[in-house]
């Protein structure tokens, strides 16, 4: 685990950045799990920004999504989906191809979450995670008490989380169950690079980094990875010492 503390959620998406660039320069078709929610936001700017500048080329890149809300997929405003069309997919023009995400509106859920994983496979394993944090420490949508063991399911969705994810959308919607990577899916990509933004986030940073690892806080099962990445700026950072981080 190694913990990257920023002054500002702009500096914080710039480094992010920055370590996504290098763990994929090397390679020509790496696969990049992408989450939605307004942590990664600034890291997709920057990647954006990027390869509009001329600097990088994402042609042969593929992305796999992380999470989807259940009855709902890229045709409704403020699912998943459509938010990573608008932020990233869209502007980077990437082919349809190379973007494997779960239709919650497909009837046949449990085919949605093999496709998934299939597509993960065949693309040799996630090189990049990009995810964000609940404020209980869901990842995706593993609620606390989600087995470390699941991948791709379908997911009961926290009341707390369901209110949360409201502000997506411009009239109420129902968010009781979603499709998601498991723990394990994410246990198994060469790295994993979480970033969270916000003082409302301080006390569940601070947990996910001290606290002992269990199912009460899935982002905890993230600390075994070997090249787990966490990436902070000020506010979520009010917390922990930072003069033990860079």
């Amino acid at each position: 685990m190694k913990i990257f503390v920023s002054d500002s959620y702009e500096a914080m998406s710039k480094k992010a950045f920055a370590v996504l660039n290098e763990r994929v320069k090397e390679q020509t078709t790496p696969l990049i799990c992408t989450a939605s929610g307004d942590s990664p936001a600034g890291l997709y700017r920057e990647l954006v920004a990027s390869v509009q500048k001329g600097e990088i080329s994402v042609t042969d890149w593929n992305f796999v999504s992380l999470d989807e809300w259940v009855r709902m997929n890229e045709n409704d405003e403020g699912s998943c989906r459509y938010h990573l069309n608008q932020q990233l997919f869209e502007p980077l023009k990437i082919a349809h191809e190379h973007i494997c995400f779960f239709d919650g509106r497909s009837p046949e859920k449990q085919k949605e979450c093999d496709k998934v994983e299939n597509f993960i496979a065949a693309n040799g394993g996630i090189d990049v995670a990009v995810i964000g944090l609940g404020l209980n420490g869901h990842v995706g949508m593993n609620e606390p008490g989600t087995s470390p063991e699941l991948r791709s399911h379908i997911a009961d969705i926290h009341p707390q989380t369901q209110e949360v994810g409201q502000k997506y959308f411009k009239e109420k919607r129902s968010l009781t169950k979603g499709l998601t990577l498991g723990i394990a899916s994410l246990l198994d990509a060469k790295n994993v690079v979480l970033l969270v933004s916000g003082k409302r986030k301080a006390e569940i940073v601070k947990q996910v980094i001290e606290a002992e690892i269990s199912t009460e806080i899935p982002a905890t099962f993230l600390r075994d990875h070997p090249s787990f990445y966490i990436f902070l700026d000020a506010d979520s950072a009010l917390l922990i010492d930072k003069s033990k981080y860079e």
